[in-house]
């Protein structure tokens, strides 16, 4: 079994990407309001901030905060994934490893994680995330993506994507 090194740093900022396994799917902007109540469970559960998020149909990006005394960002990522996929159905074409362990074969069984370590590089993910729809060929603006913390957060027009 691999083990990955992940750096926990308690109330320090990450930016993460977790997957969809399938990546033609869409299934997370058809299910935005359950990721949503997984995402209100998770922090309900296991407190902590979202800077900024993105859903797009295979792939959710998000900057987190966490807790002053608490580093465990793995463990909140487990909450929000099974809380999302116990109530949808399993994938279609589900691999015989995730069948094995139990699994739906909803989402990759990892995600990606960065620490972000100033203010210069939590600007340049938080502008990745505002351009990700666009990088996608989804939307031409980044307020034309109506499941972006870009509203929140009051970027409009194209210097979003240039800041």
């Amino acid at each position: 079994m691999s083990h990955y090194r992940r750096l926990y740093v308690p109330g320090a900022t990450y930016f993460f990407t977790a997957r969809l396994l399938d990546r033609r799917s869409d299934l997370l902007l058809r299910e935005v309001g359950l990721l949503r109540n997984a995402v209100a469970l998770t922090r309900k559960r296991w407190p902590f901030q979202i800077d900024a998020a993105a859903v797009l149909p295979d792939l959710v990006h998000m900057i987190w905060v966490m807790p002053a005394d608490d580093a465990d960002f793995s463990k909140r990522w487990r909450l929000l994934k099974s809380a999302f996929s116990r109530h949808v159905p399993p994938a279609a074409n589900l691999p015989a490893s995730y069948a094995a362990r139990g699994e739906k074969g909803i989402w990759q069984r990892r995600f990606w994680e960065h620490m972000i370590r100033d203010a210069a590089d939590l600007a340049r993910h938080r502008r990745m995330i505002h351009a990700a729809p666009v990088t996608a060929g989804l939307v031409a603006r980044p307020q034309d993506w109506p499941f972006s913390s870009v509203h929140r957060d009051g970027v409009t027009g194209r210097h979003a994507l240039l800041a």
